[in-house]
């Protein structure tokens, strides 16, 4: 039984985590940070691994969740040094912020933002994304209608403030 309950891991393992590391060296721009959070992602897998009915989608779950608490860890630290250094008298109005679809993605609402990664990072489709998500799929549709209408007005606004 152990041996079988292995052998199913180690082979989950195999097929999931190098794409499961790519998305998040996509979302978090740094190899070690994407192998930690993809790691750390099947380590909680294994822990709940009997529980767990779809391990694919609470890979990618956890993983986004792990990508966003990186993603608030470094906005922390970026807070920090700005106060540090002061350089808070001369930051700009936050129109005129970084206009990085990455940014935006982040700071949108979890309803909006877990829809778009699993979707448009991690290829997902939209009966995928439904699943993981507990959510019908015309909600998982009107979510992303939602996010992609917010990030184009962020994006609008950013550029204008640019030019």
């Amino acid at each position: 039984m152990k041996r079988s309950r292995d052998k199913a891991a180690s082979e989950l393992f195999a097929a999931l985590y190098p794409r499961l590391a790519g998305w998040c060296r996509r979302l978090v721009d740094d190899d070690e940070t994407a192998h930690e959070i993809a790691s750390e992602a099947f380590t909680r897998l294994w822990a709940r691994w009997t529980k767990v009915e779809e391990p694919r989608g609470f890979l990618y779950v956890t993983a986004a969740n792990l990508v966003r608490d990186h993603w608030r860890k470094l906005e922390r630290e970026r807070k920090a040094m700005r106060r540090v250094t002061s350089e808070v008298a001369v930051r700009p109005h936050p129109e005129q912020a970084d206009p990085s679809v990455r940014l935006l993605v982040q700071s949108l609402p979890e309803r909006l933002r877990v829809p778009i990664l699993l979707h448009y990072y991690a290829d997902m489709s939209i009966r995928e994304v439904s699943a993981l998500t507990e959510r019908k799929e015309g909600t998982v549709k009107a979510d992303l209608h939602a996010a992609r209408e917010l990030l184009r007005v962020h994006l609008r606004r950013s550029l204008d403030h640019t030019l």
